[in-house]
């Protein structure tokens, strides 16, 4: 890279993150692996909600995607389905995994994959242009979602929305 500006930033960007935490996210600063993507979910619907307000319709079906894999990853983890250090790159997998231990049933976990693969992908890379309507119901399924794994779990009191 040849403009220095860039270069110049991105060594910031990589110190920034060989430094020790410091002005942490608030909400985020837990030991528990579930917790943290429990949270994390919750932050993302409440900037998706924002977002929504603002227009910015493919942001808002990304992070409710996001969202809704963070909280499965939650209840998985809450429910010793899943090991903390595990990683499910897979998004199909992921919902797969969520029917497999009763979140919600097969068909279901197939109508999320789905949604995810037919939708998701073209939206974000722009393959088509995202509407109000699709940002509206994605935040609902996901907001609805979360409500419902955070509910059943033993931890409800540690949800941020």
């Amino acid at each position: 890279m040849e403009n220095n500006s860039v270069v110049n930033a991105l060594e910031a960007s990589e110190r920034s993150f060989e430094q020790a935490p410091r002005n942490v996210e608030e909400g985020l600063d837990v030991e528990e692996a579930e917790l943290v993507q429990l949270r994390r979910a919750c932050r993302l619907l409440a900037a998706a909600s924002r977002l929504l307000d603002d227009g910015y319709y493919t942001v808002v079906i990304e992070s409710s995607f996001v969202a809704i894999e963070r909280t499965i990853q939650f209840r998985l983890i809450h429910d010793g389905a899943m090991e903390a250090s595990e990683v499910i790159s897979s998004h199909r997998r992921l919902y797969k995994r969520g029917a497999e231990v009763g979140l919600y049933d097969d068909a279901f976990g197939e109508r999320l994959a789905e949604l995810w693969n037919q939708n998701r992908t073209k939206t974000y890379y722009r393959l088509g242009i995202a509407t109000e309507a699709q940002a509206e119901a994605m935040h609902e399924l996901a907001t609805e979602m979360h409500r419902d794994l955070v509910d059943g779990s033993r931890v409800r009191h540690e949800c941020l929305c």
